[in-house]
């Protein structure tokens, strides 16, 4: 429980990451960093939901047929 307690972030923390992250990268270039993060999240999201998608239609399509699954029996 201690362990916890330490690794929260309390709402004096995330102001002075704020704060630090602006000074480093100045307030131009955040909007572009975040356009990047979000991009690469959507990028991430499409190639993790088409992966599932194939795997699903692969399953469907060998329950649903059964001429495939007697062709492959023989």
């Amino acid at each position: 429980m201690e362990a916890f307690i330490t690794l929260a972030i309390g709402v004096w923390q995330i102001v002075v990451i704020v704060l630090l992250v602006l000074l480093m990268f100045g307030g131009r270039k955040i909007p572009e960093l975040m356009r990047g993060v979000g991009q690469g999240m959507k990028e991430f999201k499409k190639a993790t939901s088409e992966d599932s998608d194939d795997l699903d239609d692969d399953i469907i399509d060998d329950t649903q047929d059964p001429k495939k699954i007697k062709d492959a029996k023989e």
